[in-house]
């Protein structure tokens, strides 16, 4: 079959287009034919190594373990595993696993659910690792009706999705951006919209009770003032600030928590099929859709990678098959 291939921790430009062999489906596994595969900014650092720490957190010191890359996956079920009853032959399904960059992919079948039938396969491929990442930082925030909830980096993946849940949710919704993104989160549902170039989260002296910060480049300080008294702070993760933003802002939150009434959090998200059906609900209801803002051909993982960490896309890119 053809895949995305980097035999090396390497730039996205430097990915290979190549014929390898077809994934066997283990007894807990589900074998996919490929439709669509979602980027997301966790696929840039897995190609990439860096920071150099993902590497011996079970990555590959050295090189890759897994050659091929890619996690978010929709497409259909050709094989499944002695132990899997739940999927057949034939199923539209999404959700994610590992070396979805390629014609065919090996998941496990706890990480898959099926696809609503309103919903496209370029769609769906947009949804599992952004999707779940922002319904769980809001359920860590514990998102409920009438809060006034501030989205940081609102456009992006995670953001975008986390405006609507949170307006599903009951919420006042307030997103964070740059201009050229406004509309878009308007779009999103988002009931006010600050551009981060020309207005501070505080200006105005607002105050949120839930603040989802995706975007990485505020201290805690700033951002509790932009709480209330008993608001809190869910760290999503940064892209920006290199090792000491992406680790010691949520050490501190960690510390410093328990001794304010302000409640500072952070949480690592874990794909499970219980949150992915929550999510194909949404889909199905039309309560949450997936915003695709470009698509790339499978063998321009490279080029795709790049245009996403360029920060001016607008949701979410996937690649088709």
């Amino acid at each position: 079959m053809k895949a995305v291939v980097q035999e090396t921790y390497c730039a996205p430009e430097d990915l290979r287009f190549d014929t390898v062999a077809e994934p066997v489906a283990g007894d807990d596994d589900v074998l996919v034919r490929v439709a669509a595969a979602g980027v997301d900014q966790g696929v840039w650092h897995l190609v990439t190594g860096l920071p150099k720490l993902i590497r011996i957190a079970g990555f590959g010191v050295r090189k890759p373990k897994n050659p091929v890359p890619g996690m978010d996956v929709a497409g259909v079920v050709t094989a499944v595993g002695a132990n899997v009853t739940r999927f057949q032959p034939g199923d539209e399904v999404f959700g994610s696993g590992s070396g979805t960059y390629a014609e065919y992919a090996k998941v496990p079948a706890k990480n898959l659910v099926h696809k609503p039938a309103n919903v496209s396969f370029e769609e769906a491929a947009a949804v599992p690792i952004s999707g779940l990442a922002a319904l769980h930082g809001l359920r860590k925030g514990n998102v409920r009706a009438g809060q006034r909830v501030l989205v940081i980096g609102a456009g992006g993946g995670v953001g975008s999705y986390a405006v609507q849940l949170a307006v599903a949710a009951g919420a006042d919704v307030t997103g964070v951006c740059r201009t050229g993104k406004m509309d878009f989160v308007r779009s999103l549902g988002a009931d006010d919209v600050l551009d981060h170039t020309r207005e501070g989260i505080t200006d105005g002296g607002r105050r949120y009770d839930l603040i989802l910060d995706t975007g990485g480049n505020r201290t805690l300080r700033e951002l509790r003032r932009a709480l209330t008294p008993t608001g809190t702070l869910v760290i999503v993760g940064a892209e920006v600030g290199g090792l000491r933003q992406g680790i010691e802002r949520p050490l501190l939150a960690m510390l410093l928590s328990p001794f304010i009434r302000q409640r500072l959090r952070s949480y690592v998200s874990m794909p499970n099929q219980a949150d992915l059906e929550t999510l194909a609900d949404h889909l199905a209801a039309g309560t949450l859709r997936a915003p695709v803002d470009r698509t790339f051909p499978l063998a321009d993982a490279g080029e795709a990678i790049t245009y996403l960490r360029d920060g001016k896309v607008r949701g979410k890119v996937v690649l088709t098959a």
